[in-house]
């Protein structure tokens, strides 16, 4: 892996486009001399070093240095410090360890990006490599917020893979190194918090943070010069400048008023994702420097993300960026004095000789165009990354799955399973058994059976499903199949998985409706029947007797109002024993048997993909059949096959499906693992209908 991760770096590095971008860097650290650098930045690090203290604020206001100089915490000043010992022992200037180390932040940063976009190289350098926006603001304005955004982004990276205690502690970091990055607190939070799988990891994201604001934020509160230099910082009150005078001296300010509504909007969306995470909170930090007279480095907080939002869109997106990046040159280039080399301070758009009202409408005409197309390029990575994603459409409405089958299909068995890989946490039930009209000792059972619909209460599971369906809250009772009787009331909350079960799951039109898949459980009858002995009698305590007095007694109303549901389901999956003559008694017995699944899919679109992967991954036996007009495929599986193997099929047929299931979903083995499988890809096929 090392030996393959050099060959990448040294590819990388050779191409063309990264050369360019180095030898502009090289020049540009050379030739121009930043003013806000050799004003504060240098001088202040050159104190601290030959006054070296653990307190460099202090010893910088002591020696009657500018308040402005240096407003950042630990972190930044600790990124600049081996650079700037070298300066001193090696006998170059400090301006020059200075902008080293925005060179080795900014190579850094792109092999972070790297890392998140595998097999991008290309593109990475041309949208983040060469970005007016990058070279500009660091090498030629000399500003220092890379050295943020590089630890922001790699806790965004830990944070993808997962690792949330690291990620918190990178983000302390960057928040030390620059504390407008708290701004992205908030997203992280409300991330971590409404991702149902990450919510139980939450504590460890915030054990990072807090060890992270304990060794690098805490000592700088205690510092008195650092909280000056910080509160002196003018930058700080450039978020006020927009606003709406109320009068009797009272403001509505639009940034922070505009921040809490993103804030808002990103709370309604019940489970983001990582998609959803990374582009809200690019459309924070953009607004927030659009909407403020911003710092040139301030644009440097979007970067990332909007290298993320082009990598994930099109060219379109692309071009939008680069109009964005060439205005926002245009602009530094005209409004900044430049000083270069040996030269006097370049001041541009003076030199064209216009009146100070011509030289204020050329620069708000550039700031319109740059702020319309930051506004659009918001409006897009919404449109886009936010309203098209699959996790924003299932936080408006959970994604409902109806499961129908006989008595002893296995029905709570299959639920249970697909519980197993969204997590207990993402999933809301709702079973059929528990709208029995009645206990099972009622007399009423001597004359009907619980196959019977007149037997239940499909009026109330129609209600609470579509309850659940638009997100509310219900109160149900539960069926305790070993005393037969209800429980008390409880309440159920909706969720972003619904999986309603039942005898009657598809029996009305209104239940059929709410389903973004219905699936039924068509079991071989023999094999149905020794399920159900062995759970009757071993599970529930029943006699041997009474459960086979049973069969014949609800054979009619299996036959009436059961069987007939599976007309109306989407997918029906049939398990049959491969070898039946071990059935033909009711030997009850806990061995294993050999079984065979037949599925039938109504909207099956990638069953030749499915096919290829149960023959070359799980090494199984298929047969599919396709009818005359397309209209249904049904496919013979026959074989053993693994967890491990059914995880791997799955990342290969439905790979976006991963994103919903939990942390560690929790695979099965052999034909439930198959059922997962298959379940699995027609939910994936069911979000994407969402699409049209």
């Amino acid at each position: 892996m090392g030996k393959m991760n050099w060959i990448s770096l040294k590819k990388l590095c050779l191409q063309p486009f990264f050369l360019l971008g180095i030898v502009i860097r090289l020049v540009l650290i050379y030739a121009t001399v930043p003013l806000a650098a050799i004003s504060w930045y240098a001088p202040f690090l050159e104190t601290s070093i030959s006054q070296f203290s653990l307190d460099p604020w202090s010893t910088w206001i002591n020696t009657s240095g500018s308040p402005v100089a240096f407003p950042y915490g630990y972190v930044m000043w600790l990124a600049f410090l081996p650079m700037s010992f070298a300066a001193k022992y090696l006998g170059f200037s400090f301006l020059c360890g200075y902008k080293l180390t925005l060179l080795i932040a900014d190579f850094s940063l792109l092999l972070i990006l790297k890392k998140l976009f595998p097999k991008r190289d290309r593109f990475l350098l041309i949208v983040y490599w060469l970005s007016p926006i990058v070279i500009l603001a660091t090498y030629v304005i000399g500003l220092n917020d890379l050295i943020p955004v590089l630890l922001l982004t790699l806790s965004l990276s830990f944070i993808d893979q997962k690792e949330l205690k690291l990620a918190g502690l990178w983000f302390a970091l960057s928040i030390s190194a620059k504390l407008s990055m708290v701004l992205a607190l908030p997203f992280f939070l409300i991330y971590l918090f409404n991702n149902r799988s990450l919510r139980q990891i939450l504590p460890t994201f915030l054990t990072g943070l807090f060890l992270g604001g304990v060794l690098t934020l805490l000592p700088f509160i205690l510092s008195s010069s650092g909280l000056l230099m910080l509160l002196s910082n003018p930058e700080i009150g450039k978020i006020y400048n927009l606003n709406i005078d109320l009068g009797a001296n009272i403001f509505i300010y639009i940034v922070p008023l505009s921040y809490l509504l993103i804030l808002y909007m990103v709370w309604r969306i019940r489970r983001p994702n990582h998609d959803l995470f990374n582009a809200t909170l690019g459309i924070a930090f953009l607004l927030v420097v659009l909407m403020t007279p911003a710092s040139p480095g301030w644009f440097i907080w979007a970067i990332p993300l909007l290298v993320y939002y082009q990598a994930k869109s099109g060219r379109i997106a692309m071009a939008l960026t680069s109009a964005f990046s060439g205005l926002y040159a245009l602009i530094n280039i005209l409004t900044i004095p430049i000083k270069l080399f040996n030269f006097d301070q370049l001041d541009l758009i003076h030199s064209f000789n216009l009146t100070e009202q011509q030289i204020s409408h050329v620069t708000s005409l550039l700031h319109t165009a740059l702020f319309s197309t930051g506004l659009i390029l918001a409006v897009r990575i919404w449109r886009e990354t936010v309203s098209r994603n699959d996790y924003f459409r299932l936080s408006r409405k959970p994604f409902v799955i109806g499961i129908a089958g006989d008595s002893g299909a296995g029905k709570d068995t299959f639920s249970d399973a697909l519980m197993g890989l969204f997590g207990s946490h993402s999933v809301t039930t709702l079973s059929g058994d528990d709208y029995h009209l009645w206990d099972r000792h009622k007399p009423m059972w001597q004359v009907m059976t619980h196959l019977n619909p007149m037997a239940n209460d499909l009026e109330s599971f129609s209600n609470d499903l579509i309850a659940l369906t638009d997100g509310k809250t219900i109160q149900a009772r539960h069926y305790e199949h070993k005393t037969g009787k209800m429980s008390r009331p409880i309440y159920i909350k909706s969720n972003d998985i619904i999986i309603a079960s039942g005898l009657h799951a598809l029996y009305l039109p209104i239940l059929r409706d709410c389903y973004n898949l219905s699936i039924y459980l068509d079991i071989d009858e023999d094999l149905r029947r020794h399920f159900k002995l062995q759970r009757d009698v071993f599970q529930r305590g029943h006699t041997l007797e009474k459960v086979l007095a049973s069969f014949d007694k609800r054979e009619p109303d299996s036959a009436r109002f059961i069987r007939p549901q599976s007309s109306h389901a989407n997918l029906i999956l049939s398990l049959k024993p491969i070898h039946s003559r071990l059935l033909k008694d009711h030997n009850i017995d806990k061995n294993p048997l050999s079984l065979k699944i037949v599925t039938r899919s109504r909207d099956g679109i990638n069953q030749q993909s499915l096919t290829r992967v149960l023959v070359g991954i799980c090494g199984l036996h298929v047969d599919m059949v396709v009818n005359n007009d397309a209209s249904e495929i049904e496919i013979t599986i026959e074989g053993e096959t693994s967890a491990q193997d059914i995880e791997l099929a799955a990342g290969i047929i439905c790979p976006r499906i991963f994103e919903f299931l939990d942390i560690k979903p929790k695979w099965q083995n052999g034909i439930m693992g198959l059922m997962q499988l298959i379940t699995l890809s027609h939910v994936d096929q069911a979000l994407r209908k969402r699409l049209i």
